[in-house]
């Protein structure tokens, strides 16, 4: 074969490839006596029936599977003999049969990118100690009582602890909300009989200690200024402007905590045990949320320290498949298509910066396990598949075919490969133990 690469850009090479008739000729062959044993044509014993029939009747196949096997070689002997790190092969058009007998053909490899990676091993990472204070507890028992609260109406003003249902509307710079912003504002648009708790942070950051001192009946004009990272990015920072009526005042009821209490969520058990299960439950969720943060420590310190350009085609296939799974989990959530619609652009930047973030990180690890030679062996991959088959519910044996079926046996060898990574990266960063803040400080 006559092979040429060149690099069009940093993650693209176009291959034109030249393969001599008379290989050609060799594979051709094989092709058409595969077909001559397989024919079951009228007329003639299978694998006797004369050549020139197998070639007249099945001419398409035999050219297509010719097509597929010398691209297929040929690409491979390419990334080969240039050490490519192909990550897709896209063919510009189909390859041209010559009447010398050759045949050429030209494809783009789209390629990983070339990175210089950083100092990786013994990144500094800070996290808390593991064990459950006693501030923790009292916090989680706090949330506990605050689901399990009964809620009373009550003639009287507003008091901290309390919860308003509120009728309101809103405007920006005396439009209303939605007109102003030119699309849905979503709950912030106006709600009828809508609860706000009467703590600084509820609904939003300053809104609910306004409403103190009213009585049901009472209408009042609330301002406040929309924060930073409010997910609708339109009106950050924006005065916004609540015509509120309150329709209601609720007082909370929270329980005791008793044995009684205890009971409700362990029948027959009382504080103690109620206790000591909370204590295992913060235990386990704190561990997990430590080593969440020891990860993502690691992750944003490699990621500042490498540029990596990354392939446009990739990028964009990334971008459209989180936009659809972001608008999806939207619409599962309440929000109406014209609502997606009017977020369109909040949604293509999020999807956009999501990808961004996780191809470099995953194209960082990958690099990283290349120089410290992780590799993902049988093992490994026999217990991620069979954990996989056990939540999903299904025989080891069917599920593992459905993978093969669908292509993802790859996908799921990579994303071990890049647990596997993240682990050494883990176990070689130098861990220093903080004092935890307490939630309310």
């Amino acid at each position: 074969m006559n092979i040429t690469v060149e690099k069009q850009e940093k993650t693209t090479a176009t291959v034109n490839i030249e393969v001599p008739a008379d290989k050609v000729s060799t594979e051709r062959k094989e092709i058409v006596k595969g077909f001559t044993k397989q024919a079951k044509i009228p007329g003639f014993r299978p694998g006797k029936t004369p050549t020139s029939v197998i070639e007249k009747r099945y001419a398409d196949e035999i050219k297509n599977e010719l097509s597929s096997r010398l691209v297929n070689e040929g690409v491979s002997e390419a990334i080969r003999q240039n050490d490519l790190k192909a990550l897709h092969v896209r063919m510009n058009e189909e390859p041209n049969f010559a009447e010398s007998g050759a045949v050429t053909f030209t494809t783009d490899i789209i390629l990983a990118p070339e990175i210089e990676l950083p100092e990786y091993k013994g990144l500094k990472v800070e996290v808390p100690n593991e064990e459950v204070t006693d501030k923790e507890m009292e916090l989680a028992f706090d949330d506990l009582r605050q689901r399990f609260a009964e809620h009373t109406d009550v003639e009287r003003e507003l008091e901290d602890g309390d919860f308003a249902v509120i009728d309101f509307t809103s405007t920006l710079d005396g439009k209303p909300l939605e007109e102003a912003l030119g699309k849905s504002a979503g709950f912030l648009g106006g709600r009828e009989g809508h609860w706000v708790k009467i703590d600084e942070e509820s609904f939003i950051s300053g809104f609910a200690p306004q409403l103190k001192g009213l009585k049901i009946g009472d209408k009042k004009e609330i301002t406040v200024t929309i924060p930073e990272d409010f997910p609708l990015e339109d009106i950050r920072s924006a005065d916004v402007t609540f015509d509120v009526t309150l329709k209601g005042v609720k007082e909370q009821q929270l329980p005791e905590l008793d044995d009684k209490f205890a009971g409700m969520l362990l029948p027959d058990k009382g504080m103690e045990e109620l206790r000591e299960v909370m204590s295992e439950q913060l235990a386990s969720e704190k561990s997990r949320r430590i080593a969440d943060s020891k990860v993502n420590q690691i992750v944003a310190q490699i990621n500042d320290a490498t540029d990596v350009d990354l392939p446009e085609e990739l990028l964009e296939s990334e971008i459209a498949a989180n936009k659809q799974e972001m608008a999806q989990r939207a619409l599962r959530q309440g929000m109406t298509e014209e609502m997606l619609k009017d977020q369109e652009a909040d949604i293509q930047n999020a999807a956009r910066e999501q990808a961004t973030s996780s191809l470099k990180t995953n194209f960082i690890l990958q690099e990283i396990a290349t120089k410290e030679e992780i590799e993902v062996n049988d093992q490994d991959m026999i217990g991620r598949v069979s954990a996989m088959a056990q939540e999903a519910d299904k025989p080891l044996k069917k599920f593992v075919k459905e993978l093969q079926k669908e292509n993802r046996l790859d996908s799921i060898r990579n994303s071990v490969l890049i647990g596997k990574t993240i682990d050494f990266l883990v176990e070689q960063a130098e861990v220093s133990e903080i004092e935890a803040k307490d939630n309310d400080e």
